[in-house]
């Protein structure tokens, strides 16, 4: 499953969103908001918008991911609109039979979502 969605993402909802029925292992990631500090002083908020298809974008990552690792399923849910600090950007996980295909594919996953084309990202310092 993928989605982009301008709402929170609640940790305690997404366990039910995965197929585990089947897995060993289940592995969840979630990407927050941390300041940073750099030119014009420390991440105030950062926002985040699509420019093209996000979903296909996420579909096709998905897609690679289930090709390559033996999985169960994946969830990727990305957000947009503005986010603060500590808030939760992106949610990827993986559900595997086994624990090394639930990490690695997590971990793939985290790597290509970061490098999302269709997510534009402009960070507020303050």
């Amino acid at each position: 499953m993928v989605k982009i969605s301008p709402e929170p993402i609640d940790p305690s909802c997404v366990y039910g969103l995965i197929a585990a029925k089947n897995a060993g292992s289940v592995v969840f990631h979630y990407a927050v908001v941390k300041p940073m500090a750099g030119a014009g002083g420390t991440t105030s908020y950062i926002d985040y918008a699509t420019n093209g298809d996000a979903e296909a974008e996420l579909l096709d990552i998905a897609d690679k991911l289930n090709a390559e690792f033996s999985l169960e399923d994946d969830l990727f849910i990305r957000r947009t609109g503005r986010l603060g600090l500590g808030d939760i950007i992106s949610l990827v996980a993986a559900s595997s039979p086994n624990s090394e295909d639930a990490f690695e594919a997590c971990r793939q996953g985290i790597s290509r979502l970061k490098k999302m084309k269709t997510i534009l990202k402009n960070e507020v310092r303050g």
